[in-house]
């Protein structure tokens, strides 16, 4: 099942008006602001935000890619210790992914140190977690469907013996 139309447009751009929604969807006004309503109560509608450019804003808090492998509890999983890690303010998004580790854990704070601080204190002193590898966000260049930087390179990579 893919996803409804009305849906994909608000994750593209929530600012959109019922009105403009439902002039590009050819639906009735009520219909969509009815439907929006709906989602924001059931919970498929999680939130709205913005998608900033961090530099451009100033912003120097780091983030980090945090891989967690897990020892799987009986009865439960993944599920019990990935809610606990997600619950840390400074968690930011928790997955769970297939392949050598468990969870993609994505982890913002004021400096480099916060973050091991974070890691070492309190993520891997969880019981269930077996190891961490983390990766630090050196810069961004395209997040929820932006691109944030428009010019191309010019021309071709110079290649060298």
């Amino acid at each position: 099942m893919s996803v409804d139309p009305l849906l994909q447009l608000l994750s593209q751009k929530a600012r959109y008006s019922h009105k403009e929604i439902a002039e590009l969807l050819k639906l009735d006004e009520q219909e969509v602001a009815a439907r929006v309503a709906a989602w924001e109560d059931d919970g498929t509608i999680l939130g709205y935000h913005a998608v900033i450019n961090r530099e451009q804003a100033g912003d120097s808090n780091v983030a980090a890619f945090i891989e967690v492998k897990l020892t799987p509890e009986r009865g439960g999983g993944f599920d019990r210790l990935a809610m606990r890690i997600a619950r840390f303010d400074q968690v930011e998004a928790c997955y769970l992914a297939s392949g050598g580790y468990d969870l993609m854990v994505i982890v913002e704070g004021p400096s480099l140190r916060e973050v091991a601080r974070f890691v070492s204190e309190k993520l891997s002193t969880i019981d269930g977690v077996l190891s961490t590898a983390t990766h630090f966000r050196l810069k961004a260049y395209k997040e929820h469907g932006f691109i944030f930087e428009q010019e191309e390179p010019e021309g071709r990579l110079v290649v060298s013996p």
